[in-house]
């Protein structure tokens, strides 16, 4: 447990359970860190996804994975207008943004959609489906009360 390990880290440094004081606002304040530093991380990634995404030519590389299921590199500059090192640069914005995975299968690589790389983004949304859920519904309401 992180608290625990915290609470023996501390207590080695000369501060004590007795003394509560002190030593819960610490543990508090490392508690909020914690937080603090998860939610950067997780705006990073939907930042991260979101700007990976925005590139037209690298969403419909992204999209003719998903369709595909599981495609190779070389697939995907077959019937494209893109060239090959133009497809490889875009798959590898797509792996670091964790929205692809790879298989290699000798000199191919495979390429698929990770399961939960649109998550930052699904969450995201969903926050203002709940907003606009909310929105729409004192609209149905008011135009009923108006009738």
């Amino acid at each position: 447990m992180v608290n625990g390990g915290l609470a023996k880290s501390l207590e080695c440094s000369g501060f004590s359970r007795e003394s509560p004081g002190h030593f819960q606002e610490m543990v508090i304040d490392f508690n909020i860190s914690v937080y603090l530093y998860m939610a950067m991380i997780a705006v990073a990634q939907l930042t991260n996804v979101m700007k990976t995404l925005a590139d037209p030519t690298r969403r419909a590389v992204f999209e003719r994975i998903a369709r595909e299921g599981e495609i190779a590199a070389t697939g995907l500059v077959k019937g494209s207008k893109v060239s090959q090192p133009a497809v490889s640069q875009h798959l590898r914005a797509l792996r670091d943004a964790g929205l692809v995975m790879e298989r290699r299968d000798g000199r191919h690589i495979h390429y698929r959609v990770a399961p939960k790389g649109l998550a930052p983004l699904v969450d995201w949304l969903g926050h203002y489906r709940t907003f606009w859920n909310e929105r729409f519904e004192n609209l149905e309401q008011l135009l009923k009360e108006t009738e």
